[in-house]
């Protein structure tokens, strides 16, 4: 009688497990999404995006893309790739970034202020590219970051940059 008692709470497990699994794999994938974000804005006439696959559990496979022991983004690398578009908001939510590399392309438009959200941003190099605007005051506050690179844009500098 009391192996029979278990039985539905067994099956209500197991409907939870079904049913709440595929959350885990959506929060999972944030920066396989925020990246696939990047990719869909971007004219990529080489494929060097072509592995940015976003049914993949995450990005860590992906060509240019590189990630920790716990399968979370640090760097992406995508300089002299021969890109064009312009960057989206969505890459503030790579918490763990530490290097964005997207020099010599011919990406435009402004700097996301969103980018000023990666606390952990060691590097962020956008150098000949066609940024304009001015460089996001929230990228001051980035504790960690060592090199700011924008030369050759028409970003305008603020007393709290050096730009060279």
């Amino acid at each position: 009688m009391a192996v029979a008692g278990r039985r539905p709470a067994a099956r209500w497990l197991v409907l939870l497990v079904v049913v709440f699994s595929p959350l885990a794999g959506v929060s999972a994938n944030v920066e396989g999404d925020a990246l696939h974000a990047l990719k869909a804005n971007l004219n990529d006439p080489n494929s060097v995006l072509q592995s940015w696959d976003p049914t993949l559990v995450n990005p860590c496979t992906w060509f240019h893309v590189t990630c920790n022991s716990d399968n979370s983004v640090i760097r992406v690398d995508l300089g002299n790739a021969n890109l064009s578009g312009n960057l989206v908001p969505q890459l503030g939510l790579l918490k763990n970034l530490q290097y964005l590399e997207i020099y010599s392309n011919n990406i435009s438009g402004t700097i996301p202020s969103e980018l000023g959200n990666l606390t952990n941003l060691v590097s962020l190099d956008l150098y000949l590219n066609g940024f304009t605007g001015e460089i996001p005051d929230l990228l001051g506050k980035l504790t960690k970051l060592r090199f700011l690179i924008v030369g050759l844009t028409t970003i305008v500098c603020r007393v709290q940059f050096q730009c060279l």
